[in-house]
């Protein structure tokens, strides 16, 4: 019986080419898209899986004034341990604003380079988090001056060697300081928040005695801290705790300056999909998206099998008196059903082998596009979610299919007399309308996300982003080097200005102070994040100054100034007209300090498009101060050029500090390569939709060609142009069209009205975007109808009635 089945099904397939290649074609494309996303899903879901007892770890968080923070103070870990037993460790792990690579050296071989991703951890990080080690163990960071790397940097800096015990000299702008190797990990497919390739120790002697200083209960929350709790605690009961601790320890800090913080635990393994608050790691991903990839791998999955139910429906006529016979010769409905749902099966797997050819070949683009490193088996419960999903596909195209063909009956099919039901024809036809309605919705989507991202691109952020070429001072000696570095860079004709400071736009603020305009007290703090800078900086930024003056040319003149944008200036009290002379106060050690304004600048966007415009202020560095970044702006052409001349004199002046660039209008896009990345997914999958609903229409436009031949033919004897009988087979469909667009444009405007409220700068939307996703959808339709409806319309009628 089942090989009968099997024949049949085969015969089936080879003497319906057409429908059988839209078929397995579309299904195979489906299931394409389904599993790629689901690698992706998979990829993005196992960040911080593999650490042993993940369900205990937590980061202790911090909020104010409804402001998230990820970072806390130092003295918080050792706090926390001495007043709470449900902890079992605790850690911590900073991330310094400033630091975004570090100098590595090896001084017997002389090799050198700068390596990102490197933090200092407390000696018990290991005992939290799982590294599988090749060299050492999780104790590797329990003496002062050591450091634990990864595989890769290991062979970069000593070869094949086993690299334990061996000196690795490590360069920051504060100063440099060799540190022991005491272990390695291996480069593992693992995946985690923290995506570290090196961490040094907190006891050590650059920046250890610093860290010991840190003993204020509100500054300096730049310490990720990272509890195990014991598996009896109950975590609700334990975060309730946090609060209070904070106050009973750190109540008299924040009271003096005037600011009030809560405490809340954050899951480890769910940081990188559900954390998106200030001082993350690195970004972090977003479960909202994976929401979208995975309804999106659904429709276009489920738009896959509404054509297979559609065109095995319509061409039903075609195997009637087959089951009119099965069943005279006594075949049970339930027998049928199988049969058929067999066939379907048996296309399914078809299409698998051809969706596993397609997978293969655009996993390396997706890869690169996404910058993952996906591999197809990597986890091994894939093959049973292949399998799964295969055979749900089969059932789900071939249910209705199936009952519906084995409901017919055998008197009415072998007499000729059988009619299409009107029930049946109504579900094709709303089961068309459901293809393009996700179809049209995508459509939406995409030129929302993309109308934003151009507004993103061509906005005036009211300063100069443009040739604006930024070297970092990764050392200690580069930046003491700075007048030099300047005075011989600006003798470059094809250089414009040139400046320093701790900062620049799009990278975020170090520092910020809480202050309060005269006549005012510390309830009335407005918080101001502020970079420090040396003169020409307000200049070679373009930033623009309303009132008043920007930095002085003598240092000593701007000892005890501030100059402030028009946001700040207004959430002070302060006119901007008359503000420049006014002072501002602060509060720092018990004491009462001010500023005075001497400049007002106009507003302008230093962060992302996703925040508005904060309080912001620029101080002069001092002259014991040193810069972070050199900043100067080059002339249009020739860049390539002038980018060697600058590096030769950087050589010159800093022979021991490997020369680096980058351009600020590229760090700056940085702040949007989440959304770039998810308008290029959404894209490609939305034209994968299209194309598959498509396939399904010219299926059914050409079973109906076929259907009404005879009609079109006598149609064509009494005269009927062939634009009539065009428009005869092609305006059903466009019904259909119009119908989806009045479904889909209500369900495409709330779900980008509510993707927009991420942006504090968003694009309207507007009717245009509903006309253009309409005409789209109708265009291609038409297209794809219309070729078909043209072919029919200029068939030679006497054929066409001969064949009849």
């Amino acid at each position: 019986m089942l090989k009968n089945y099997f024949k049949i099904a085969l015969r089936n397939l080879f003497k319906n080419k057409v429908f059988s290649f839209i078929n397995i074609f579309g299904l195979a494309v489906g299931l394409a898209t389904c599993l790629l996303i689901m690698l992706y899903v998979f990829d993005e879901l196992s960040y911080d899986k593999h650490h042993k007892d993940k369900e205990q770890l937590y980061r202790v968080a911090t909020e104010s004034n409804g402001d998230k923070w990820a970072g806390s103070p130092a003295p918080f870990a050792q706090g926390l341990k001495k007043d709470f037993a449900e902890i079992e460790q605790v850690a911590r792990f900073i991330k310094f604003p400033n630091i975004d690579k570090m100098l590595l050296k090896n001084a017997k071989n002389n090799s050198q380079f700068y390596e990102t991703n490197g933090y200092y951890v407390d000696a018990d990080f290991f005992k939290l988090f799982t590294y599988d080690f090749k060299y050492g163990n999780q104790d590797a960071l329990n003496q002062p001056n050591t450091l634990v790397i990864s595989e890769s940097i290991a062979h970069k800096l000593f070869g094949n060697d086993n690299p334990i015990d061996k000196v690795i000299n490590v360069e920051i702008p504060y100063g440099k300081l060799d540190y022991t190797v005491k272990g390695v990990f291996k480069n593992t497919q693992h995946k985690s928040h923290i995506n570290a390739h090196f961490f040094l120790s907190m006891e050590n002697g650059d920046i250890g005695q610093w860290v010991k200083q840190q003993t204020n209960w509100n500054n300096n929350s730049i310490f990720h801290t990272y509890l195990k709790l014991k598996a009896e605690t109950n975590v609700a009961a334990f975060e309730a705790k946090l609060t209070p601790f904070l106050q009973r320890n750190g109540g008299a800090d924040l009271k003096a300056a005037g600011v009030s913080k809560s405490l809340f635990l954050q899951p480890v393994q769910d940081i990188y999909l559900k954390s998106n608050i200030g001082y993350e790691i690195s970004a972090n991903g977003s479960m909202t998206y994976l929401y979208i990839f995975g309804a999106i791998a659904a429709f276009v999955l489920l738009i896959a099998c509404i054509n297979f139910m559609n065109l095995s429906t319509a061409r039903s006529e075609k195997r009637a008196k087959e089951v009119g016979v099965r069943k005279a010769m006594g075949a049970k409905k339930a027998a049928l059903i199988w049969q058929f749902l067999g066939e379907s099966l048996i296309m399914c797997l078809i299409a698998l082998l051809v969706s596993i050819v397609i997978l293969v070949s655009v996993l390396p683009v997706f890869n690169a596009f996404t910058q993952k490193n996906i591999v197809l088996f990597q986890n091994s419960s894939l093959i049973f979610w292949i399998a799964g999903i295969t055979i749900f596909t089969g059932l789900l195209s071939g249910l209705y299919p199936a009952v519906y063909l084995s409901s017919f009956k055998p008197i009415s099919v072998l007499k000729g007399t059988m009619a299409t039901g009107m029930s049946a024809l109504f579900i094709r036809k709303g089961l068309v309308v459901f293809q393009f309605v996700v179809s049209i919705s995508l459509i939406i989507v995409a030129v929302v996300i993309w109308q934003q991202l151009n507004l993103i691109r061509n906005t005036d952020l009211g300063f100069n982003k443009s040739q604006q070429l930024i070297l970092p001072f990764q050392s200690r000696t580069s930046a003491t080097n700075y007048t030099a570095l300047k005075n011989e860079v600006l003798t470059q004709s094809n250089v414009v200005s040139a400046t320093s400071g701790s900062s620049y736009p799009g990278i975020g603020l170090l520092e910020d102070f809480l202050f309060y305009a005269e006549g005012k007290t510390l309830n009335d703090k407005v918080d101001v994040g502020f970079v420090r800078a040396n003169d020409d900086y307000i200049e070679t930024l373009g930033y623009k100054i309303m009132y008043g003056r920007g930095l002085s040319k003598n240092m000593a003149a701007d000892s005890n100034t501030i100059i402030l944008n028009e946001v700040a200036i207004k959430q002070l009290g302060y006119d901007p007209k008359t503000a420049v002379g006014k002072k501002v106060y602060y509060e720092a050690n018990n004491q009462q300090l001010s500023k005075e304004i001497v400049g007002v600048m106009k507003n302008f966007n230093y962060q992302s498009l996703h925040n508005t415009i904060a309080p912001y202020g620029i101080i002069r560095l001092s002259s014991t101060e040193q810069p972070s970044y050199f900043i100067t702006t080059i002339r249009e052409g020739n860049a390539k050029n002038t980018i060697a001349a600058i590096e030769k004199i950087w050589k010159k002046i800093n022979p021991e500090t490997p020369f680096e660039f980058t351009f600020l209008d590229r760090e700056f896009q940085k702040s949007y390569e989440k959304e770039e990345r998810t308008a290029g997914i959404i894209a490609y999958f939305t034209i994968i939709a299209i194309f598959i609903a498509c396939l399904g229409l010219f299926g059914l436009a050409t079973f109906t060609a076929e259907q009404r031949t005879k009609e079109i033919g006598i149609r064509k004897v009494l005269g009927a142009s062939v634009l009539s009988i065009t428009t005869l087979l092609s305006k059903d469909f466009l019904k259909l069209v119009l119908i989806s667009c009045l479904a889909a444009f209500p369900i495409g405007y709330l779900a980008m009205s509510k993707w927009l409220q991420d942006f504090a700068y968003r694009v309207d939307i507007t009717w245009s975007i509903f006309a253009i996703a309409g005409f789209t959808t109708a265009l291609i339709a038409l297209l794809t109808v219309g070729y078909q409806a043209i072919k029919a319309a200029l068939m030679n009628p006497v054929k066409s009635l001969r064949a009849e």
